[in-house]
């Protein structure tokens, strides 16, 4: 299987890191091919900007998704999203890793999203091509994501609300609008706070979790 990992943390030494480097091993361990977008670490920009279509048909005024409809068409990106692009057909798989800041994905990740995953690239939906006939159909995509707060604040009745209902925004909106399958994501709470002894339990467990992908 062909897996790309696009990952969003700004601590190499942090706990998400080691979470990192857990699935990348596990990966290769069972003879999947890999690749490793580390967004903080490639100084990703997270912007979407009219640079980003080189060849732009309207100059007058900019409207991103009609420049990104026309240039899904002829290839003209930024080189730094058409290099993103190839991984994410190159791809079977695609694992998205961050830390969870106000329920949601960081904003470097985000962005990521918004440049790549483009209009005309994985949907499109004035030619009705989204949900069962997006783009990434036959692909499948995985969210993991850690959390400061522990598991009763991210659960139904807890201060947070459920945090799997808040990741459909993505899982659903974003993964199966483009025709991908979701996997169930993997969450790890109340990181901020965990033992070393726990830290390294969870980084079992979560290296069983890739070894059974």
């Amino acid at each position: 299987m062909k897996v790309l990992y696009v990952y969003a943390h700004p601590e190499p030494k942090s706990f998400n890191g080691a979470l990192k480097e857990t699935a990348l091993a596990a990966l290769q361990e069972k003879g999947h091919e890999v690749k490793l977008s580390d967004l903080y670490a490639m100084k990703f920009h997270p912007v979407l900007k009219a640079s980003d279509f080189p060849e732009r048909k309207k100059q007058d005024v900019f409207k991103p998704f009609f420049e990104a409809i026309q240039a899904s068409k002829t290839g003209a990106f930024a080189p730094d999203i058409k290099e993103e692009m190839e991984k994410v057909k190159w791809a079977d798989l695609l694992i998205f890793q961050f830390p969870i800041y106000f329920t949601f994905m960081p904003a470097i990740m985000k962005g990521w999203i918004d440049r790549v995953l483009a209009p005309g690239f994985g949907f499109n939906p004035v030619m009705n091509s989204d949900y069962d006939t997006g783009f990434f159909k036959g692909k499948s995509a995985m969210i993991v994501a850690t959390t400061g707060a522990p598991k009763a604040m991210y659960s139904e009745g807890g201060a947070h609300g459920d945090l799997n209902k808040h990741l459909e925004s993505i899982t659903h909106c974003i993964f199966e609008y483009m025709g991908m399958k979701v996997l169930p994501s993997y969450i790890i709470y109340e990181v901020s706070s965990m033992s070393r002894e726990r830290g390294a339990e969870e980084l079992e467990k979560y290296r069983r979790r890739i070894l059974d992908l």
